[in-house]
């Protein structure tokens, strides 16, 4: 398989649900890497039958070709129209995104463009391009990242967001934002995994050939002292630990294993992963659970057993907490057919 988005012959069945649409909003100067993630994330999740799932859209304020960072111009073969169209806006970042924010002419573009967004749709940005969500009053008395590089400027300039400059992604419903270049990645997985499970987006990360999942919470890659190469990391811990979540790991366990006083294994462990060590087998369980949920017909009890939650309350208390769903209504929504399964592997 040579492409992420391996495509059918003849065209789609009358009777297929249409896709979700997503319109891309190229800004002058942006980024060619970003303005590509959609088109390669989304645009890699496919129906069991092989249709896509979304449909991905690039579009510039008035049609015109756009100037990338990167010595080349693009032309976008949509207008402006695509915004009030789209179920999903995304916008990329670009180049001269902090200039335009400290001239004050970044209010009225992003104002402009994203006034066109239809009554339900969602908003995502990725990197930067949360300045022009800012800028459009979006994202004002609501969580959000952007780059750490910016996070200091960006709080100086948009006091009213609740900047959380050391995680990967921030997912607050209808708007949701992330991190720079690699995080964009995470975020439209996840947005597959939101709307389709994570089956679908297991297969657009292996065919795109990029980890499938790392979770929002998880820290940035911020700058920091790197660590000689003799240091002892968590990194085997955290893979032993993985294929024992049935069991009551205990952090004194945990850290036996990583042979590290418990002090010392926590803060490292805080450092690499960016949670805590209970708070990353929780969220290691739950999504192995939303994975069985998805592909078995195991009990929930059962999926509990199997996920080391013990009993099916305590599953149902903690999808609830980090999901928001219960595991019967998540089963609901992405439980997968043998042809699916199938297609999925």
């Amino acid at each position: 398989m040579t492409s992420c988005v391996p495509l059918p012959p003849g065209e789609r069945p009358a009777d297929a649900p249409p896709p979700h649409r997503v319109a891309v909003l190229a800004l002058d100067g942006v980024i060619p890497f970003e303005l590509g993630i959609p088109a390669r994330i989304l645009g890699g999740a496919l129906t069991s039958d092989g249709w896509p799932l979304y449909d991905v859209r690039v579009c510039s304020l008035d049609g015109s070709p756009v100037r990338t960072s990167d010595g080349f111009s693009v032309v976008p073969e949509h207008g402006p129209e695509e915004l009030s169209a789209a179920d999903t806006v995304v916008v990329p970042p670009t180049a001269n995104m902090r200039a335009l924010a400290d001239e004050g002419s970044l209010a009225a573009l992003a104002g402009e463009a994203l006034a066109r967004i239809g009554p339900g749709a969602r908003v995502v940005s990725i990197c930067n391009g949360s300045y022009a969500l800012a800028a459009a009053g979006l994202l004002d008395g609501r969580p959000a990242t952007t780059h750490w590089w910016e996070a200091a400027h960006f709080r100086t300039l948009h006091p009213h967001v609740l900047l959380q400059e050391d995680v990967l992604f921030v997912d607050d419903g209808d708007v949701l934002t992330s991190a720079g270049a690699a995080a964009g990645v995470d975020l439209c997985l996840h947005l597959v995994r939101r709307d389709h499970g994570s089956a679908t987006a297991n297969a657009v990360a292996r065919r795109c050939v990029v980890p499938p999942w790392r979770d929002g919470g998880q820290a940035q890659y911020i700058e920091r002292p790197v660590p000689e190469p003799t240091s002892t990391t968590t990194a085997p811990t955290r893979a032993w630990a993985l294929e024992r979540l049935d069991r009551p790991l205990t952090l004194a366990e945990l850290a036996g294993h990583a042979r590290m006083s418990v002090r010392t294994f926590t803060r490292r462990f805080r450092d690499e992963a960016g949670t805590t060590p209970g708070q990353w087998l929780t969220a290691q369980r739950v999504e192995l659970a939303k994975q069985l949920l998805e592909t078995s017909d195991l009990t929930v009890d059962h999926i509990a057993s199997r996920t080391g939650f013990g009993s099916g309350n305590s599953l149902r208390q903690h999808m609830r907490a980090l999901v928001g769903v219960s595991p019967a209504a998540y089963r609901r929504t992405f439980h997968l057919t043998s042809k699916e399964k199938e297609f999925a592997q």
